[in-house]
């Protein structure tokens, strides 16, 4: 018996090693986009595009591009807002379906998407617009099969789906990296192949180190899937996977948030009947301050990027060597969201293993925890806001410090959040509604483009006081939930003193 609780940790380990990987090398690759931009422009992607006028002495002639660069920001844009928009979609495939059906659908699309790469050339440009929307849809499927993998380290688990995010952020990486290949003579088409034959691992994993279902909350003792390492526990196993046990931390009571006192989404008895409809989630205070963190954030990390060649060619007086060296630091800090975002994880998992307050539920004190790590988050905002709308070029060093560490608490608390807050049953479309809502949010970043390019003449300088001064709301949110957990501990003193007095009156009644 022994033993096969040794195999069965051994099979954990290797399912988070490689889950890690997985998400590290493959899920988020598209974000790298602006590497593989390079790669395509020397290969004459839309290269038709661009034309040749006229300079300022009329025998030099200026090729202009911008039709080029705008093909190539309507390619990202697509890939990028179906990234978040089509989430909602795949949560509810992974609810209904599963890992394995969902992980297959996901390999074939990110599968489909790198041989469309691989096979397109500058008279097939047009083919970027599906290949990388497949990637990017396909990225995310994988993420989101990976971040259950938390479940079965119950002591960590917010940080093993924060490290997750964080390794999806880092994966941009890799599209760096075929930029140097291509470089040093290899060719795009073999960089993709490369990444086409991958999919085979994927496809190892997906049958051997994942579940046919769901990874429940926490595990049942050896609690096996894939290459089943024995049958001690079989029938559990599949009652969980069938949804026929739940535990604690699966049973919402299916109430709604009020103004005072709010009651909690997960009950506490094993009864599956009082588990939350999806709807009582979603009408819930918690999802509508976590939609409006979440939103407000991500629009601001959006506009940013988006301006951020513009904002340094103003701030360094269109020098291209300081502006080509700025913008390569901010492309090398990026790479490091794997090495920030499992500091979030740590702060939300601070108090596992610590004796829990009389009467007080492990649901409870995940949510008491969590809201430090929503505030700090709230705060690293406002600070990287701050500094993206100062005048000062050396600043920029600190806010490209600030806004990765940013994103990486933003994403990753995200997912850890709503596992914490929301049923299990309910993770996928919950996450995905999440992110599909705030995807809508982030067009709007399109209208501020105009008014900057139009009635601000370019200077972003107003509209980032205005996003500073938004971005204030999102503090509302871990506020929310810190009162919410005390009202709920004023609560059950309240009742402890009530159940006390009671039985002093009973026993007096008695003598």
């Amino acid at each position: 018996m022994q033993g096969h609780e040794v195999g069965t940790r051994l099979l954990y380990w290797l399912t988070l090693a490689s889950g890690m990987l997985e998400c590290l090398c493959f899920a988020g690759v598209v974000f790298g986009y602006a590497s593989l931009v390079f790669v395509l422009k020397e290969d004459r992607y839309f290269g038709q595009l661009c034309d040749t006028v006229p300079g300022a002495n009329s025998t030099v002639t200026v090729t202009d591009c911008s039709r080029q660069d705008e093909k190539f920001s309507l390619v990202f844009t697509i890939a990028s807002f179906l990234n978040n928009f089509m989430t909602l979609v795949n949560g509810y495939l992974f609810d209904r379906f599963g890992t394995m059906v969902t992980r297959l659908l996901g390999i074939c699309l990110y599968t489909t998407g790198t041989l469309l790469v691989a096979f397109s050339s500058a008279a097939l440009s047009e083919l970027l617009f599906p290949a990388l929307s497949f990637i990017s849809v396909g990225g995310i499927l994988l993420l989101l099969t990976n971040m259950q993998v938390g479940n079965l380290f119950p002591a960590h688990r917010s940080t093993v789906i924060t490290f997750y995010n964080g390794a999806f952020d880092s994966s941009a990486a890799v599209f760096l990296i075929i930029k140097v290949l291509h470089e040093q003579g290899i060719g795009l088409r073999s960089s993709f192949l490369v990444l086409t034959f991958s999919s085979i691992i994927h496809l190892l994993r997906t049958f051997l180190l994942m579940p046919r279902k769901h990874i429940p909350y926490p595990p049942p003792p050896s609690f096996t899937y894939g290459v089943n390492c024995g049958r001690g526990n079989t029938y559990s196993i599949q009652k969980f996977e069938e949804g026929g046990m739940t535990t604690d931390s699966q049973n919402p009571s299916g109430r709604e948030f009020t103004s005072a006192p709010a009651p909690e989404l997960k009950a506490e008895g094993p009864d599956s009947a009082n588990v939350a409809s999806f709807r009582s989630c979603v009408l819930s205070w918690f999802f509508l301050w976590h939609l409006l963190w979440l939103s407000i954030m991500q629009l601001r990390h959006y506009l940013f990027i988006g301006t951020l060649n513009a904002t340094l060619n103003r701030l360094a007086d269109n020098d291209p060597d300081l502006v080509s060296q700025y913008t390569n630091a901010f492309a090398f800090t990026q790479l490091c969201g794997v090495l920030c975002a499992p500091w979030n994880g740590l702060i939300m998992d601070r108090h596992k293993g610590k004796p829990l307050a009389p009467g007080e539920a492990e649901h409870e004190a995940d949510l008491r925890s969590s809201s430090l790590s929503l505030f700090l988050t709230s705060l690293q905002c406002l600070l990287f806001s701050v500094c993206a709308s100062s005048r000062l070029l050396p600043l920029q060093y600190l806010t490209f410090i600030l806004q990765v560490l940013n994103r990486s608490f933003l994403y990753g608390g995200n997912a850890a959040f709503i596992s914490i807050a929301f049923p299990a049953c309910h993770f996928g479309k919950m996450y995905g509604l999440v992110m599909s809502i705030s995807a809508v949010v982030s067009l709007l970043q399109y209208p501020c483009f105009s008014l900057i390019k139009g009635a601000l003449g370019g200077d972003p300088f107003f509209v980032d006081i205005a996003l500073t001064l938004l971005t204030l709301l999102v503090f509302v949110h871990p506020f929310y939930v810190y009162i919410h957990c005390r009202k709920l501990t004023l609560h059950r003193q309240k009742y402890s003193h009530t159940e006390a007095d009671n039985g002093s009156e009973q026993a007096e009644s008695t003598l």
